[in-house]
């Protein structure tokens, strides 16, 4: 499926060595001020290269907006953005085009379709998370005019939940050869009530589903998350006053609809797979072999996820407020359908 959202649908496209990855979405309304200028910043987050906590792949990463605005705005039809890829290095992935990496899509991919792009992973890799940025940032300016805000950090890498000793904690595993992951929360602030929908259109489900749909993510929780299963309902639930709630446990979402407060994502992001030391696999004949994976490689993938995961957050709510445009609630001053 490489097609997300019901009202605001976001098709994206490409592999880590291919010429370019890109998405086109359909749905957006017209009248949004969009432009290249709107999606840098969020991919410059994203971008490899930067520094020697993240993979010394050097793209320059530089969208092009290729349909669907004028004149700075958008125009109702599909809006389709572009990203070269520049500094491939497909050769440094040759040796493991008959053996599958521990950790990765490699081998799954091989069974379900019977080939695999191997150059990066292809469709697997996380470079593909460029085209959700893009698309994101274009969701972003469908919430503003709404007082949506979405921002993510790293709440711990590692194990370890100071920030000023997190970048410690993947330099320590970087000179190991080793990995780490951690855990990045996601709060939305200005959703108005309402958002989502019953039963199997939950807000809280749908979130979920988008951030699952990020290849690292391992875990997701709303509010207290897995907290709540060790809590009373004394402790859990939400009093609400005339002013609003006076707490927060249920991450903004009540009944799968959001409640007006703050919605509060959490991921569980795993290690980064390709790592240096030594690692047991097979090849594409079930022979037994072992592995020591070269190249360019983060030591950890918390940092530059968390742009991603703003992004599905994004593109989740743009949906719901879309989807709730369909609905006019019935008053007495409105003359019965017949």
């Amino acid at each position: 499926m490489n097609t997300f959202g019901r009202n605001f649908r976001c098709t994206t496209f490409g592999e880590s060595h291919g010429p370019a990855l890109g998405v086109v979405v359909d749905g957006c309304p017209p009248g949004i001020p969009f432009s290249e200028e709107d999606v840098r910043p969020l991919l410059e987050r994203r971008r490899p290269g930067t520094g020697i906590l993240v993979s010394a792949r050097r793209e320059p990463d530089e969208v092009r907006i290729l349909s669907g605005t004028f004149s700075g705005m958008t125009t109702g039809m599909p809006v389709a953005m572009a990203v070269g890829n520049r500094d491939v290095r497909s050769g440094d992935y040759e040796a493991l085009k008959d053996v599958f990496r521990p950790g990765h899509a490699d081998v799954t991919y091989a069974q379900k379709y019977g080939i695999r792009d191997y150059r990066g992973g292809g469709r697997s890799s996380g470079r593909e998370t460029v085209a959700r940025v893009c698309a994101g940032a274009l969701a972003l300016r469908v919430l503003e005019p709404h007082g949506i805000r979405i921002a993510g950090r790293a709440v711990e890498i590692g194990g370890v939940a100071d920030p000023a000793s997190m970048e410690a904690a993947i330099l320590d595993a970087k000179d190991a050869g080793d990995s780490v992951g951690g855990i990045v929360e996601i709060v939305a602030s200005g959703c108005p009530p309402g958002l989502g929908d019953p039963v199997f259109g939950k807000l809280d489900a749908l979130l979920a589903a988008a951030m699952m749909g990020i290849g690292a993510v391992k875990g997701v929780e709303i509010g207290d998350g897995f907290a709540a299963a060790r809590m009373r309902g004394s402790e859990q639930n939400d009093p609400m006053t005339a002013a609003g709630f006076a707490s927060n446990h249920a991450g903004g979402i009540l009944g799968g609809i959001s409640t007006g407060a703050e919605i509060v994502v959490r991921i569980a992001v795993k290690p980064t797979p390709s790592i240096s030391l030594p690692q047991a696999t097979v090849d594409s004949r079930g022979r037994e072999t072992e592995i020591r994976i070269s190249g360019r490689h983060d030591p950890c993938i918390v940092p530059r996820i968390i742009p991603v995961a703003e992004s599905m957050a994004a593109l989740v709510l743009a949906d719901a407020l879309l989807e709730n445009q369909k609905y006019r609630p019935y008053t007495q001053t409105q003359e019965p359908a017949r």
